[in-house]
């Protein structure tokens, strides 16, 4: 192998870059991006950023030297339009073309939209930078900011707008925000800690139409013809997994690129982040993680099984992700959304701590916490990767 092209140049497409250097792998490698940035911490959007904390240049991976170090050829602010499997050719918006040996997609996601919902000043989305300092800019003293989604993006804005002064109305369709994704004990425990902070949090409520003019955004009408005044809106509703541009190719495409327990979506193509719907071998099922730390890890193993393609081996992780909001840490491992039982072991709100374990089966497939030590998660998350049949597992951490 020659040439690899990584399409998608954040975290996950910087760690197969740079897997492949530490591997002496000596050939050409490419990463194609469409935003003009180099890689760019995403996590500390929503929140460092947001609020003043951090000024942008602390967001970037890698100094200038280590960048430099990697040796690869960079092209920026040019999104991937095509996809030649036959031909390992990769056709860019400015109509050239990159030929591979070996390809990693890595294209990531882009925020869901409102449907009807046209661009105007103070309607936001939050995934890139510029998003972020758009955002950043509108939130000041008593100004009126509307989250539409409730998921960890939105809380997390309506923490860092709470702490800015700004007064935040926070819509959720469902009876408990992120209910399906973590079960009603922690949805209410985060909805609580919402309230408490003065945060507006309804639920049940569907938005029909973002009012405003070409001047801006001036409220949210919802489908029951309530009018919720605002400057600022923001739309957290979801993401859409980055695959348009692979149409023909092809490739499996499926809320993501499908991919094999290897992250192998064809020979020599492979997916890696946000965008990669790949099987884990370990939960036995098809996942698409959209964390930091999973993007990473799996560019580690694509690069590995790039290298040694009589050698692969399958990639079979415990996700991993967290959430601050309020001071408060929320961690959780495993594969929490598809459960069939989620059991509270500790909830107290004043004390700031929640622990919550998942059952999938009979196996221990998760555990969410608030407030709990690293050496608390760190026993869970053996039990999850041994998968521990349920009672034993329940038993020894109530005994632990």
């Amino acid at each position: 192998m020659k040439r690899v092209v990584v399409v998608g140049a954040s975290a996950g497409g910087l760690a197969v870059a740079e897997a492949l250097r530490r591997a002496k792998f000596e050939g050409e490698v490419t990463l194609v991006g469409d935003e003009q940035h180099l890689p760019y911490d995403r996590p500390p959007l929503s929140k460092q950023l947001l609020c003043g904390e951090w000024e942008p240049e602390r967001l970037s991976l890698r100094s200038a030297t280590d960048i430099e170090a990697l040796d690869v050829e960079w092209r920026l602010g040019r999104a991937a339009t095509g996809l030649d499997t036959e031909r390992r050719a990769v056709t860019l918006a400015d109509g050239s073309e990159v030929r591979y040996d070996g390809l990693v997609i890595a294209t990531g996601v882009r925020p869901r939209r409102l449907p009807g919902a046209e661009p105007r000043p103070g309607l936001h989305v939050l995934r890139t930078l510029p998003d972020a300092l758009a955002l950043k800019d509108a939130l000041r003293p008593g100004r009126r900011l509307v989250i539409v989604g409730a998921g960890f993006i939105g809380a997390e804005v309506a923490a860092t707008a709470r702490d800015l002064g700004v007064e935040v109305t926070m819509l959720e369709s469902a009876a408990v925000p992120l209910a399906l994704a973590v079960g009603e004990e922690a949805g209410t425990f985060l909805t609580r800690l919402h309230h408490e902070q003065g945060v507006d949090v309804r639920t049940q409520a569907a938005v029909a139409e973002v009012l405003g003019d070409d001047a801006g955004v001036t409220g949210v009408r919802l489908t029951d013809a309530t009018v919720i005044p605002a400057d600022d809106v923001l739309v957290a509703i979801g993401s859409v997994p980055n695959t348009d541009w692979l149409a023909g190719s092809g490739l499996t495409v499926d809320n993501g690129l499908v991919c094999d327990e290897y992250c192998a979506a064809a020979p020599g193509v492979y997916g890696v982040g946000d965008v990669a719907r790949w099987h884990n071998p370990l939960f036995d099922t098809l996942m698409r993680v959209e964390h930091r730390t999973h993007a990473a890890e799996q560019g580690m193993a694509v690069a590995r099984n790039l290298l040694q393609p009589d050698d692969r081996r399958p990639f079979a992780p415990v996700p991993y992700f967290w959430s601050d909001q309020y001071k408060t840490k929320f961690q959780a491992y495993g594969n929490l959304r598809d459960h069939d039982e989620a059991l509270v072991l500790g909830s107290d709100f004043d004390a700031r701590q929640l622990l919550v374990a998942y059952r999938k089966g009979d196996r221990l497939n998760g555990v969410l916490a608030a407030g709990k030590s690293p050496k608390v998660l760190r026993a869970w998350r053996a039990l999850i990767a041994a998968r521990a049949p349920w009672p034993e597992a329940i038993a020894e951490q109530i005994a632990a």
